[in-house]
């Protein structure tokens, strides 16, 4: 039988994101997921290691099929967590979900070496980029050859007696050919892929992308919506009740931010508008919240073949101050929005205009949606 293990447990930090990395949208696909579908035609057991609280959501987008486990506080924690669940395998890969576009033919060429009698196998790029030695004083010692190095990947590949033996002491590494190495070991090294890189930021992100180009289609749109404040009338903005603000008029509860987010998500495919879509012509709408119009604006886009890659909204007005409930506007909108990535951004106009003289509030939602094959 041959395992893997999916290293899931990152925090996200260095990408920026309030999610863990392996939950971050790459197309119409998590991380994770494209992690896991390069691995499943490979492989008879797949093992997730994920950040602790985000098991059940993890497991909600892999299915039964795949184990989740609780992962460690270092990615070779996590790897043992990991092994403790494999049942009896003979190989074991281990992958980065980071590495979500790794295919799973070069899963199928470790997989290949392991057969023919390594023991560890590892993906590996030459090393392009000059390489020199700078001293503290911030000038150059002296070049290094680059001729023999090279830059590893995953998804790594070993024999489980290798694997589980290299990982029974509290020694770390980045990673498990390092491990083996140590430990004395053979490692081979076959050809990896440019696909295959790790994907730490935003730019890593974006060069993501362009792997994905040839089978996916993106569409942008921006919406907009502004409201005067009305009296009488309760505040709802991003999904959020605010009490003691002032509401705004509007044929539904006038959340500028969510229905921007609509128009935004409309335009990106072509689906109509705002008020074609639950304007006063629709009686149902009236009064209608925010995040019933985000959850229904999802549907008439799934419907239509679209998903969402990201939103984005920028709230302009003087009140309310948004920065102490961004995290919990972000996470309702994004809940409304099937799990979807959001980002909310505030401003004001220095006292210009409607929102600037603070006779109402206003908002800018731009959407990457992908035309589903």
């Amino acid at each position: 039988m041959i395992a893997a293990i999916v290293a899931a447990a990152g925090s996200g930090e260095r990408f920026g994101a309030p999610i863990p990395k392996a939950l971050i949208q790459l197309g119409d696909r998590t991380l994770l997921e494209h992690a896991v579908s390069s691995l499943s035609a490979v492989v008879d057991q797949i093992v997730v290691t994920a950040p602790a609280g985000f098991e059940d959501q993890i497991r909600a987008l892999v299915g039964n099929a795949v184990t989740v486990v609780t992962g460690g506080a270092t990615r070779s924690d996590s790897v043992r967590v990991g092994l403790a669940a494999i049942d009896n395998a003979e190989f074991v890969l281990v992958h980065d979900a980071a590495r979500a576009l790794a295919t799973r033919e070069l899963a199928a060429s470790v997989v290949a070496a392991l057969k023919a009698g390594d023991v560890a196998v590892v993906p590996a790029l030459p090393v392009v980029d000059t390489l020199q030695n700078v001293g503290a004083d911030g000038y150059v010692v002296n070049a290094v050859d680059r001729s023999s190095l090279r830059r590893i990947q995953t998804p790594q590949g070993f024999s489980f007696s290798v694997l589980n033996a290299i990982h029974q002491g509290a020694q770390d590494a980045t990673d498990d050919s390092t491990l083996a190495l140590n430990a004395g070991h053979k490692v081979r090294v076959i050809a990896g892929e440019e696909r295959a890189l790790k994907i730490t930021t935003p730019s890593d992100l974006a060069t993501a992308l362009t792997f994905l180009g040839d089978a996916t289609t993106f569409s942008t749109g921006v919406g907009v919506d502004a409201h005067a404040f009305g009296q009488g009338r309760e505040l709802w903005l991003a999904g959020l009740h605010w009490p003691d603000e002032v509401g705004v008029d509007g044929h539904s509860d006038g959340d500028v931010a969510s229905h921007a987010i609509c128009d935004a998500l409309f335009a990106a495919t072509g689906l109509g508008d705002l008020g074609s879509n639950f304007g006063t012509s629709r009686p149902e709408y009236a009064g209608a919240s925010g995040v019933t119009l985000l959850k229904e604006t999802l549907a008439i886009i799934t419907k239509g073949g679209y998903s969402i890659s990201h939103v984005s909204v920028q709230i302009i007005g003087n009140r309310p101050r948004i920065g102490a409930r961004r995290a919990e506007a972000i996470a309702t909108l994004s809940q409304a929005l099937g799990g979807a990535e959001v980002a909310i951004l505030a401003t004001t106009t220095d006292g210009m205009g409607l929102t600037g003289e603070g006779k109402g509030i206003a908002a800018i939602a731009s959407a990457l949606v992908i035309k589903n094959a």
